[in-house]
C-alpha cells in the first residue's frame, strides 16, 4: 500500500490515530525525529509515540546498552516542545523484555478506540517476519515503513504496508556513539538538548 491510500485504510476503530516509533534510542538523532514527523504529518496522525525500549530483545548480548532512564531522558530532550510527538516509558514501567505486541496491547487497553500505525524503519521493516508474535503486531496496527528513496525496502508481502518516503539521512546511533568515544562532535546529528545531555552525563566517553 502506498500513501496515497492512507485514506483506504479502514478500521473499526475510530478514537485518535496514534503512531508507535518503538526503538532504543541510544542516542536518539535527527533520522529518527524527520521518519516520526514525516508519518505524523502525512499519515495525519493525532500523535507519534516514541516508545523507549526497556530492554530491546533483538540487541541484548551484541553490546553494552545505556540505562532506560537516560534513554529515556534524551528522547524528552529531542522532541521537547514539538507538537505531535510524544515519548512513551510503558516499555520501561512494564520491565523485562520489550516486545511490540505488549506494547500494542497496554496502548489500546488504554484507549480501545484508537487506531494505531506501527513505524518501522528499513531494518526493522525488512526483519519483521522475525519479530515475536508479529502476526499479533499487524492484526492490532497499520504497519508503516519509513523508506529512504530508491530502491523500497524488501518487506513481507503477506501483510498490508505503507510506505513513507523520506530523506536520505546517512545517521546511526551507532555512528554518533563512536563519534562521542573520538572525541567528535554530533551537533546538527542530534538536538541540542541531546548533546547537553550527553556531555552533562558523560555517556559513551
Amino acid at each position: 500500500m502506498t500513501v496515497g491510500q492512507v485514506d483506504g485504510v479502514t478500521s473499526a476503530r475510530r478514537g485518535r490515530r496514534i503512531g508507535v516509533f518503538g526503538g532504543t534510542f541510544d542516542p536518539p538523532h535527527i533520522g529518527h525525529l524527520v521518519a516520526a514527523i514525516d508519518a505524523h504529518q502525512v499519515l495525519g496522525l493525532d500523535v507519534v509515540l516514541l516508545v523507549v525500549a526497556n530492554a530491546p530483545w533483538q540487541k541484548l548480548g551484541e553490546r553494552s546498552i545505556s540505562p532506560a532512564a537516560d534513554r529515556l531522558a534524551m528522547v524528552e530532550a529531542a522532541v521537547a516542545g514539538r507538537l505531535g510527538l510524544e515519548v512513551s516509558d510503558v516499555e520501561i514501567r512494564r520491565g523485562g523484555l520489550s516486545y511490540t505486541a505488549d506494547t500494542l496491547t497496554a496502548l489500546l487497553a488504554e484507549e480501545p478506540d484508537a487506531e494505531l500505525f506501527v513505524i518501522l524503519g528499513n531494518d526493522a521493516a525488512a526483519g519483521f517476519a522475525t519479530w515475536e508474535r508479529h502476526e499479533e503486531v499487524a492484526e492490532m496496527a497499520t504497519l508503516v515503513v519509513v523508506d529512504r528513496p530508491g530502491t523500497p525496502t524488501p518487506i513481507d508481502d503477506g501483510f498490508s504496508w505503507i510506505r513513507i518516503d523520506i530523506p536520505e539521512l546517512e545517521i546511526s546511533s551507532t555512528e554518533l556513539r563512536q563519534r562521542v568515544v573520538d572525541g567528535r562532535s554530533v551537533e546538527y546529528l542530534t538536538p541540542p538538548g541531546v548533546v547537553a545531555y550527553l556531555r552533562e552525563r558523560d555517556l559513551y566517553s
